[in-house]
């Protein structure tokens, strides 16, 4: 699809954008992006292989400036990513896209702003910005989960915690790496090598590295809050840890006389003081052994 540059993104033919060639977007898959290329005037002699792109990345061309985008979905982190090209001359924007996901940014921009692409500058913002658009809520809802984690964890509710929390970490860690990587791109951008952007149009990029910046220090927020979760998670489980060692620490304490008794006792030696009829002391023993030993925890507050 090509859509003509102005205040409204205009869908165009290929036949009428030849009758009428002017500053364009190309929106085409890789089986035609050569063919398309050629006719935006954008000469890019390696291979495009839109499946192996792994990195929001931009390269500063003699003829062009080439961008890779590789977007996470948002209801899938650390599945499958939207991948994608674009290229940038003077005139015109080429996007190479195997998926049908450029299209649909387009046209939520057709729907939703006003000044949808007078210049490439302006497009390329808007089009950056539609899909981290909705990057913010995404992360309200990780700290509204992270909330109830740790509500859960402050009433000891932590069956299956790790299960919860170690996914949630993963992916916060690669959304940190995708921001960053937003950043380096829309700064690349602002820094118009190439000069390929008019200067008082950078302002664009500029806010698009901000807007980066904002979601990772969000991120790295979000990840510090994890962390604490984490060791709030630990206190809990020490604590019930030491509550078990104490308990089993009063028993071994409290048996370990009564079994220095009966073994002292249990040896039948025949000369033994009490082998006869020790029976009752040994009783009376035992139970003042336990009863002493029960006073000294209670005034020590461990029972």
């Amino acid at each position: 699809m090509i859509f003509k540059f102005g205040e409204q993104l205009i869908p165009m033919k290929l036949s009428d954008w030849e009758s009428d060639p002017g500053p364009a977007v190309f929106v085409t898959d890789s089986r035609h992006a050569e063919e398309v290329l050629s006719k935006a005037g954008i000469v890019y002699e390696n291979e495009i292989h839109v499946s192996k792109i792994g990195f929001c990345r931009l390269e500063n061309q003699q003829d062009c400036v080439v961008g890779t985008l590789c977007i996470p979905k948002l209801l899938d982190v650390l599945g499958s990513r939207y991948r994608m090209y674009f290229f940038v001359n003077r005139a015109n924007v080429v996007i190479v896209d195997d998926e049908d996901f450029s299209i649909r940014l387009i046209r939520r921009i057709q729907q939703k702003r006003t000044h949808q692409g007078e210049t490439k500058e302006r497009f390329l913002y808007n089009y950056i910005a539609e899909f981290i658009s909705r990057d913010l809520e995404m992360l309200v809802a990780y700290e509204r989960r992270l909330l109830r984690m740790e509500e859960d964890v402050s009433q000891e509710h932590i069956a299956n915690f790790q299960n919860k929390l170690m996914p949630i970490r993963r992916e916060l860690l690669n959304l940190r790496s995708y921001y960053d990587e937003i950043m380096d791109l829309s700064k690349e951008l602002e820094e118009n090598e190439n000069g390929f952007f008019l200067k008082k149009h950078l302002k664009y990029f500029g806010t698009l590295t901000d807007r980066a910046d904002r979601l990772m220090s969000r991120t790295n927020h979000l990840l510090e809050y994890a962390q604490q979760v984490k060791e709030a998670y630990q206190a809990q489980i020490d604590a019930r840890q030491n509550s078990n060692m104490q308990y089993l620490t009063v028993i071994s304490t409290i048996f370990f006389p009564l079994t220095l008794i009966t073994g002292w006792f249990g040896m039948n030696f025949q000369d033994m003081p009490g082998l006869k009829d020790g029976y009752p002391w040994v009783v009376a023993l035992s139970i003042i052994v336990l009863a002493g030993c029960i006073i000294i925890f209670k005034k020590k507050h461990i029972l």
